[in-house]
């Protein structure tokens, strides 16, 4: 009877974004990502951390993540939030150009 044969479950690859990639893969590339709505702070974190790579001489650019989906995949409930090469560094709060600084070394250094 078929009824009783085992279901073979196959695995699914695809992201919460629908891209493809899975969660961990997006989260794992390199770069630095602030997430959030869009609102003044984000911005506000996104020119810290543009002013920070500036004085560091890095040349990396800067993903503005905004769909609440990938958000939650980084397991972040308050924004904004920096991401610096896929590790959540700092959330719930707009950090000051130093306090950017610090912290992208401190990933990188």
């Amino acid at each position: 009877m078929g009824l009783f044969n085992k279901i073979k479950k196959e695995k699914s690859s695809s992201c919460c974004c629908g891209s493809g990639c899975t969660s961990e893969a997006s989260k794992a590339s390199g770069g630095i990502k602030v997430l959030g709505s869009g609102c003044a702070k984000c911005i506000a974190l996104e020119q810290a951390a543009r002013e920070a790579l500036a004085e560091l001489g890095m040349e990396t650019t800067i993903d503005h993540v905004t769909d609440f989906t990938q958000i939650a995949a980084y397991g972040v409930m308050t924004t904004p939030a920096l991401v610096v090469d896929g590790k959540v560094v700092s959330y719930g709060k707009v950090l000051k150009k130093d306090e950017a600084k610090a912290l992208i070394q401190k990933v990188r250094g």
